[in-house]
């Protein structure tokens, strides 16, 4: 029977139906694995289910010309952190759960757009801390959401999914930046650079993928370009944003406030970061539902499953 590495343990649902359809083990561990790990499990199982934080880079497949696992089901849509190259020189397909997360993961744009603009976090904290002094006129005065001109970098399905729900239920103007062009079925402005995208925005998201290409792609130059009272919002990779940076505008009061999912360094979270009230931190909420995280595991099943029966799977990177 076809023998499958789960590399982190999934929803219930999910272990059931991998067990129903092939002779699965299961990680025990929630950290990412090692890269011994990912060696043995190239030369022990037929394919992997791996996720967010193991590392399959050229080092890990190095010296294999014929691994016995013949395919990695990434869990999740993001898959920087394969080198997908690397995987098909090996003779290794990589897949990915691109429609499952979407909704999720903008939902969760969503929150840190309304938790940084009414300054939500800052608000928990000081009802917790027993120093609220009750509500006056003038108390924690934040930015109103409704009818703002939004940013979106990268227009794929998760920035799409961001900028209906802005348009449609908040009135805002939505301007976007992305390397191909576009043209949705809902007003919203296409730009020319990420530069004029940060002058123009009241909020500025960040959906760009994943990978070399956009590293550090939010840099201190698109940082400097916004105005001082807009606000940024990362759900993507953590990467993707020059984190010292973007602390730095943060402490000099150079833009409002800023909301976060994800980190440079994940789990690592560096402590200027931590203590800035101006930040909503996140700990990678954006697919935190377990029907979205069914949804994910079953896709990357539905890719396993079309894989050995011979067919190309449905979500091949």
């Amino acid at each position: 029977m076809t023998r499958i590495l789960i590399t982190r343990a999934l929803p219930d649902s999910v272990v059931a139906r991998a067990e129903s359809l092939f002779d699965v083990e299961l990680r025990d561990r929630t950290t990412p694995m090692s890269r011994a790990e990912m060696r043995a499990s190239l030369a022990l199982y037929d394919g992997v289910l791996p996720t967010l934080g193991d590392a399959y880079d050229a080092r890990v497949f190095d010296g294999f010309e014929h691994p016995r696992c013949r395919v990695l089901a990434n869990f999740g849509v993001g898959y920087n952190h394969i080198d997908v190259e690397a995987a098909r020189a090996a003779g290794v397909t990589v897949t990915n759960t691109p429609g499952a997360v979407t909704d999720a993961t903008a939902d969760i744009a969503m929150t840190l757009i309304l938790m940084t603009c009414r300054r939500a976090g800052e608000g928990d904290r000081l009802v917790r801390s027993g120093t609220w002094e009750g509500w006056h006129p003038t108390q924690m005065l934040g930015t109103h959401v409704t009818g703002r001109k939004l940013g979106i970098a990268g227009f794929g399905r998760i920035g799409e999914a961001i900028a209906r729900r802005c348009h449609f239920g908040f009135g805002m103007e939505v301007l976007f930046h992305n390397r191909s062009a576009k043209t949705p079925d809902f007003p919203a402005r296409q730009v020319d650079s990420l530069a004029e995208l940060a002058t123009e925005s009241d909020i500025l998201v960040c959906a760009l993928p994943g990978g070399a290409e956009t590293r550090h792609m939010i840099d201190a130059d698109i940082l400097a370009a916004m105005r001082p009272e807009a606000h940024f919002v990362n759900i993507s990779r953590g990467d993707v944003v020059d984190q010292t940076a973007l602390i730095g505008v943060l402490e000099a009061g150079l833009i409002r406030g800023a909301g976060l999912d994800v980190y440079e360094d994940e789990p690592e979270v560096p402590e200027r970061l931590r203590r800035l009230e101006n930040a909503v931190l996140l700990p990678h909420l954006g697919t935190a539902a377990l029907e979205v995280r069914e949804a994910m595991g079953h896709v990357a099943l539905d890719n396993l499953a079309a894989f050995f029966a011979g067919e190309t799977p449905p979500d091949a990177v």
